[in-house]
């Protein structure tokens, strides 16, 4: 197995532990994005778990199969945080937050 070329050049940023953080986005904006991708990724989950064909997952969530390809392939573009959990509720999930 070949060895993977480097580049002596190269500088290496320690993560801020939050991936929009290290994008740059600013902090109200991490905050929706940090909320939208956990909750895609329950959902997804859920989906797996339950053992939800698409088009099942489509009948329960109440929307389109293109939709719920969207959702499990991680399409967090095309979800707002209010669809998300209004689809947590649709699959019979209660959606809580708290300030830190």
């Amino acid at each position: 197995m070949a060895k993977p070329k480097t580049d002596p050049d190269a500088q290496v940023t320690e993560s801020s532990g939050n991936v929009f953080t290290d994008l740059g986005f600013a902090p109200g904006e991490v905050a929706v994005l940090a909320l939208r991708a956990d909750l895609m990724g329950r959902l997804r989950l859920l989906i797996e778990e339950r053992g939800w064909s698409q088009v099942e997952a489509a009948q329960q969530l109440g929307i389109g199969q293109s939709r719920v390809s969207d959702l499990v392939r991680g399409k967090w573009d095309k979800f707002s945080l209010d669809m998300l959990i209004t689809l947590a509720a649709r699959a019979g999930k209660r959606v809580t937050m708290a300030l830190a």
